[in-house]
């Protein structure tokens, strides 16, 4: 009855006109991408792209962002500041437009930017829709000029000229409305690797950083880019030869790249950059330089006799090893983008102009460097007999489940009863005293139950013949079913989530890094694709017995502890769990197992740069290089340590 009454009393009256900022405001998520931690940032990202569109256009060598201890941050640059004189057509300071209307400013025209980083133009009005305020100084023309707005972009103090000057530069203080986040609370690393990823693509250009709230500050500066980006990712690992840098100008569209090869490394690490905005979702740009990369190296091992009558290489058997960074120049006019967050490209004019650049320059580089060229050639074919080696193995163990293959799978494994693999759940659970109670409190139909016996092997630098030799990983992937390395298919795993279940104690920690550690070098597609998680078992059972019967509340930190407390009542127990083992097949099931109690952590990776740099430090051989990190980012005096403040995922309860 309500819906057919609100059909028949839709009329003129019922439409709503959002004027100014308000849409920003009514649907904040439309705009920044969510109102949690990632769109609080996106507020900051938007004002630093404004100072590196100066420094990207050629105006300005220095950013500084500030956080503040009032949850206000700032963002300095020496460019040439925002524009203050009255628009022609809104009769208002130009600089009064660009904060409070949106799809307003110099980068829809090629006479201000001929590249932009925040193509859209909503950037610095959107960060004053959703602040508190925004107090804005700007140095140009010989004066100091401010204007401050409040209250989601109300201008409180109009255009002023406070001072004289020789200085050029734009100033803007903010702080984020707490009514439209989640969170308030700016995070140093996250703010961190974001400039320092800005650094690399911009050479030459020094960024700082400074937080008022712990007295941390950081400068980046890089001499020559992304060159030396590659060269810091694989810092730690044992590389075929130098980076290679390449560069040109073409139709207007600036292509650099810089790539090397690794041995030992079975991912493609690919970073692409339009206008220095990462483009996570790839796009053209990404497209030509995997063409011209395959047809390069095959027309040299064609040309010099290397294949020996074999099959031409696939891609996937030439970017194993390769890292590589494209980062692209495009101007504003033929910039295609798909979404608001710009996180694909579409410029269809740029499939040919990179995947041309990179065969030209990489055809000369292997024809001018004849000891590399075999060596890769080599490393791409045995990349291609292992990946057709694991395609074989997968086809046979299909038509026929072989005695031995039967074995490592029933000994360990106690499988899941459903077909439906997508619902189908498979916990890798510590020791198997836990794996014994984790059978019993399972769910049969959709749960599997995969007990690890001791340590998995550190993968880090690791052969595949090595890993494979390894019990527990030759189980894990036979149990996912979806082969490994190159050859890995994620559609073919045979469970939706794949769940690490540990102690909570270093000694599980300790576990779950190696687990991630060998997801990352062997099955990466299960992280990126949302399929790997890690259990939260509660710390504290919370309990008093009754004269009916006993009550009781689980508690997974102090906070959760002192709820419990309060909610049990005067003479309550408190009893602290030291592992999985102590919990019982009920107790592990209602808290741990049951989706409509537990607790999960979503792995996935925000920064693949950062995770690239974690492993390699935290797993690789060098003890010095982790003991030097170890000593400077974690504090074991306190709870909040860097551990805490790295956690990255979606906690589901």
């Amino acid at each position: 009855m309500a819906e057919e009454l609100r059909k028949k009393t839709y009329n003129e009256d019922d439409i709503t006109i959002l004027h100014g900022l308000e849409g920003v405001q009514k649907r904040p998520a439309m705009y920044i991408g969510s109102t949690g931690s990632t769109g609080l940032h996106h507020l900051v990202w938007e004002i630093v792209d404004n100072a590196v569109d100066e420094a990207l256009n050629g105006f300005g060598s220095s950013i500084s962002v500030t956080i503040h201890k009032d949850g206000s941050i700032s963002v300095l640059d020496d460019g040439r500041g925002i524009p203050t004189g009255i628009h022609k057509e809104a009769k208002i300071p130009a600089v009064e437009l660009i904060f409070t209307t949106l799809h307003s400013g110099g980068k829809f025209s090629s006479k201000a930017y001929t590249t932009s980083a925040g193509m859209h133009g909503v950037g610095a009005a959107v960060t004053n829709a959703l602040s508190e305020f925004v107090d804005v100084t700007i140095w140009r023309d010989g004066k100091i000029h401010h204007i401050r707005f409040e209250d989601g972009g109300k201008t409180v103090v109009p255009l002023e000229i406070i001072g004289n000057t020789n200085k050029h530069g734009t100033l803007v203080t903010f702080k984020p409305s707490a009514k439209y986040f989640t969170t308030s609370e700016f995070r140093w690393q996250t703010i961190f690797d974001h400039l320092q990823e800005s650094a690399y693509l911009l050479k030459k250009i020094h960024f700082d950083l400074k937080d008022e709230r712990t007295n941390l500050s950081q400068s980046f500066y890089y001499e020559n880019g992304i060159q030396q980006f590659v060269e810091d990712m694989n810092a730690n690992k044992n590389t075929l030869d130098k980076v290679l840098y390449m560069h040109d100008l073409s139709d207007d569209i600036y292509v650099e790249i810089a790539m090397q090869y690794a041995f030992n490394d079975y991912n493609e690490t690919l970073y692409s950059y339009v206008n220095n905005v990462r483009t996570i979702d790839g796009g053209t740009h990404e497209t030509g330089f995997r063409m011209g990369l395959t047809r390069a190296v095959n027309d040299f091992a064609e040309a010099n006799n290397l294949l020996k009558g074999k099959t031409k290489l696939e891609g996937t058997d030439i970017r194993e090893g390769l890292t590589a960074v494209i980062s692209l120049r495009i101007p504003e006019a033929i910039a295609e983008f798909e979404g608001q967050t710009k996180a694909k490209l579409g410029t269809p004019q740029v499939l040919n102009i990179v995947s041309n650049f990179i065969y030209n320059k990489f055809t000369y580089y292997l024809a001018e460097n004849k000891e590399f060229s075999i060596n890769l050639i080599k490393k791409c074919q045995d990349a291609q007999n292992a990946r057709v080696a694991a395609r074989k193995a997968k086809d046979e163990a299909r038509a026929s489940k072989t005695k031995k293959t039967e074995v490592i799978i029933s000994d360990k494994l106690t499988p899941a009863q459903s077909k439906d693999y997508a619902k189908n759940e498979l916990f890798i659970v510590e020791g198997d005293s836990a794996g014994g109670t984790a059978r019993n409190g399972r769910d049969r139909i959709h749960q599997a139950i995969l007990p690890l016996r001791g340590k998995p092997l550190n993968t880090d630098s690791a052969t595949v013949s090595k890993m494979l030799e390894n019990k527990e990983f030759a189980t894990i992937i036979n149990a996912i079913g979806a082969g490994y390395g190159q050859a890995f298919d994620v559609s073919e795993a045979k469970y939706g989530k794949i769940i690490i279940m540990t102690d909570a104690d270093t000694d599980g920690a300790h576990i779950q890094t190696l687990l991630l550690t060998f997801f990352y070098n062997f099955m990466r597609p299960l992280i990126t694709s949302g399929h790997v998680y890690v259990a939260v078992p509660p710390l504290y059972r919370v309990y008093k017995e009754t004269n009916k019967k006993e009550i009781e509340e689980y508690a997974w930190n102090d906070e959760d502890l002192a709820l419990a407390k309060k909610k049990i009542g005067p003479g309550y127990k408190v009893s602290r769990f030291k592992g999985l083992g102590e919990m019982n097949d009920k107790q592990l099931k209602e808290t741990t197992m049951d989706p409509k109690h537990r607790q999960l952590i979503q792995v996935n990776i925000e920064n693949p740069f950062l995770a690239e740099k974690r492993i390699s430090t935290l797993m690789g051989k060098d003890t010095a290089i982790r003991r030097k990190w170890v000593e400077e980012n974690v504090d074991f005096n306190t709870e909040d340590s860097f551990f805490k403040e790295q956690i990255h995922g979606e906690e589901k309860k």
